[in-house]
């Protein structure tokens, strides 16, 4: 047992430091005889245990942020998890969701385990994004983490949030103009809206196509179409497929006049989409 005397003045202090609660903060000085590195260690180590302690718990709520680095040429999509949407409203929550796509758009690692590994700065000095996650769990009494991460470079990329940070999308444009962010935003709200399958028709993944064709055959067949139109009729059906369901073919949801191809070229001749990223939460 401590024979410290622990103050208010001090138990404030940690408290400001680590943003651990007050009763925490008065037992972890207790814990380690008013010892204050000791005691932010203290606590570190019960964020630790409270983390472990809710590894079954299921983590669906939480926020996505895109973001995009200075220079436009690089962007990023972080998705950050926890229990409740109670916490996934909490501007702290919120802010370390932004700290960590800051950090991840400067270094653009590959995956989600190596974003964890970047260090951020925290109130006990700078941590990897994993010790400082495991921190914010034990504060917060939440599982919480980085569970989807997706990344894109090219000439313009332009970030778009959606539904109070439930969908982040990135856009990658062939052509930085002054009319690009706006056209980028255009575009990423079609993405949002439509989802798109993929970028162009010779992008579509070859199972998808060859289930496409499948589905349609059946329906045609079941419509007692002859044998002989079954394939020419699947065919058509296969082109609206692409026309629904790949970014460069469907119908711009701001004009329908035009195709998203055609809404481009209208703006700066020749410019295209190169690529996209679309991250929706929990899906």
């Amino acid at each position: 047992m401590s024979t410290v005397q622990i103050s208010a003045s001090d138990v404030n202090k940690l408290r400001q430091q680590t943003g651990a609660g007050m009763m925490d903060c008065k037992k972890a000085l207790t814990e380690t005889n008013g010892d204050f590195e000791a005691a932010i260690d203290f606590l570190r180590k019960k964020g630790a245990k409270v983390a472990a302690s809710r590894q079954d718990r299921e983590s669906n709520e939480g926020v996505v942020i895109a973001r995009t680095s200075e220079d436009g040429k690089r962007g990023v999509i972080i998705e950050l998890n926890c229990e409740t949407d109670f916490v996934a409203k909490n501007a702290e929550f919120i802010a370390f969701a932004n700290a960590i796509a800051n950090e991840a758009v400067q270094a653009l690692p590959a995956t989600a385990e190596e974003v964890n590994a970047l260090e951020i700065d925290t109130e006990v000095g700078r941590v990897t994004i994993g010790e400082a996650t495991t921190a914010m769990t034990g504060k917060i009494g939440e599982k919480i983490g980085v569970s989807k991460y997706a990344v894109l470079e090219g000439e313009k990329i332009v970030a778009y949030i959606h539904g109070n940070f439930r969908l982040g999308v990135l856009v990658g444009l062939s052509a930085n103009f002054a009319g690009a962010d706006e056209a980028g935003k255009d575009v990423a709200m079609q993405i949002a809206a439509m989802n798109p399958a993929a970028l162009d028709k010779g992008d579509v993944d070859a199972t998808i196509i060859e289930r496409e064709m499948e589905i349609a055959k059946e329906q045609i067949r079941a419509e007692g179409k002859p044998e002989a139109m079954v394939e020419k009729i699947a065919a058509g059906k296969l082109n609206k497929f692409y026309k629904d369901s790949t970014l460069l073919n469907q119908e711009f949801v701001k004009d329908s006049s035009k195709n998203v191809a055609q809404f481009l070229d209208s703006v700066e001749k020749g410019l295209t989409v190169t690529a996209f990223k679309r991250v929706a939460l929990g899906a």
